[in-house]
């Protein structure tokens, strides 16, 4: 027995010292890095929203599929941070989730919404905000925001293309956040894709039929191409 707990607490601490060096490497690319704090939506957004993205994909192929590396999301907060400060965050945000409880919540998504950004639109699917998603986004704005950066740079996010897959948009949408998409102003939804504005047209005029849904998860993610959730970072514990 002594010898299999010894074998369990070397592969804790070699992952451990894994994931650290993960941390190293990245902080060592570039010094800030720009974050996505987000809930995982259970699977009833998921099917919704990645049907949609089909649908938009078909109309602009030049679009992103929601996959492993687009992955579908409700934006908490999206930050720049010292990346070096990256483990001290994810403790941070740990200690903001440990009061709630957000997989038994049932959260209502009632429309679409578009935003123009570089040329086209981005599309998502909108959830009416509640008092428990505004109370919780705050409690991860002040565990964040110690650590954060005044800006970041386009190195600051992930990149498939050397950069030129991230939009210049991007900065100041994630600069000013917690400005212009919280409290008040917060506008809770899983993006879908990217169209042409005329196509999204079509789609928002559309009637939409409203549906419940829970969250799954919460994580950190790198944000990448048109503000999606390119790269987990830490998957973070949620009460059950």
């Amino acid at each position: 027995m002594r010898a299999s707990l010894n074998s369990v607490s070397v592969l804790v601490l070699a992952f451990a010292a894994l994931f650290g060096s993960v941390v190293m490497s990245i902080a060592q690319q570039n010094p800030v890095i720009a974050i996505d704090v987000a809930l995982r939506p259970d699977a009833t957004m998921v099917q919704r929203a990645k049907a949609a993205n089909a649908r938009l994909l078909k109309a602009y192929p030049q679009g992103f599929a929601l996959d492993a590396t687009h992955n579908p999301h409700i934006t908490m907060l999206q930050q720049f941070v010292r990346t070096e400060d990256l483990d001290k965050i994810f403790a941070a945000v740990s200690e903001a989730l440990a009061g709630e409880n957000p997989t038994a919540w049932t959260l209502t998504a009632f429309k679409y919404y578009s935003l123009p950004m570089a040329g086209v639109g981005i599309a998502g699917i909108v959830i009416e905000p509640t008092n428990d998603l505004l109370r919780l986004q705050q409690k991860i704005i002040d565990a964040v925001l110690p650590f954060a950066a005044r800006t970041g740079t386009i190195a600051a996010f992930m990149s498939t293309d050397d950069g030129r897959d991230i939009q210049s948009d991007l900065i100041d949408y994630v600069k000013t956040f917690v400005s212009i998409g919280s409290g008040k102003t917060f506008n809770p939804h899983v993006t879908i894709g990217v169209a042409s504005e005329t196509d999204l047209k079509t789609m928002l005029a559309e009637p939409f039929e409203s549906f419940t849904f829970s969250p799954a998860g919460a994580s950190v993610y790198q944000l990448g191409t048109f503000g999606t959730a390119r790269k987990e970072l830490k998957a973070l514990v949620v009460r059950p």
